[in-house]
């Protein structure tokens, strides 16, 4: 049961927002009692904290998947992309913007796992896209790790991009290709022109 509350949770918070979800419409979607979910979770708060931790753990799954596929770092910065656009595909923006606003505990988790794992994996990235000559040497790489991880931030947030005028995932693909072409070399270059549109066709053979 427990594990269903978190589950039908994270489906609700994914599709609607976090804020406009109340625990009747948990209790709802999994046609049981509120009182049934109290006896398991003292509120909403506690509810998304695991929700945070179980996405978490799915991310991190995937990105080392990713990571064990991508042949350079070009491919896996691409590739991250991809699989982000596949996974908040069907995610209403404001999930990020109420967790942000709403709920400091569940979203200093968030922070943690930006900071101490993301940042880290695009720090690792631009490092080893130094050593293989496939980004300019000169680049400043903590300035830049710490950029590419508000740009992904940013790009959910319905205050800047509305809903109405941008669409989520076009928004972050647009980034990563900003960004990519900042910081590559000559080399880089000639290896980014041959699998930039790998990436687009495997995009859009997912969504078929």
């Amino acid at each position: 049961m427990k594990d269903r509350i978190i589950k039908s949770a994270l489906n609700l918070f994914w599709r609607y927002g976090i804020k406009s979800v109340t625990m009747d419409d948990i209790a709802r979607d999994l046609g049981i009692s509120k009182r049934t979910i109290y006896q398991h979770y003292s509120d909403k708060e506690a509810i998304l904290a695991l929700v945070i931790q179980e996405e978490i753990k799915s991310q991190k799954c995937d990105m080392e998947m990713l990571d064990s596929q991508a042949s350079n770092p070009i491919e896996q910065m691409l590739y991250a992309s991809v699989q982000m656009r596949e996974t908040m595909a069907n995610m209403n923006p404001t999930f990020l913007y109420d967790l942000k606003k709403y709920y400091p505990a569940a979203w200093d988790l968030f922070q943690t796992y930006k900071h101490e794992y993301i940042l880290k994996s695009i720090r690792d990235n631009l490092k080893s896209g130094i050593e293989l000559g496939l980004y300019r040497p000169d680049i400043d790489v903590e300035v830049l790790s710490l950029l590419r991880i508000e740009q992904v931030v940013m790009g959910f947030d319905p205050t800047i991009f509305p809903l109405k005028k941008f669409d989520l995932m076009h928004i972050q693909m647009e980034f990563v290709h900003h960004f990519l072409r900042g910081v590559l070399s000559e080399k880089g270059f000639e290896n980014y022109n041959t699998i930039k549109d790998k990436s687009a066709i495997e995009i859009n053979t997912h969504e078929k």
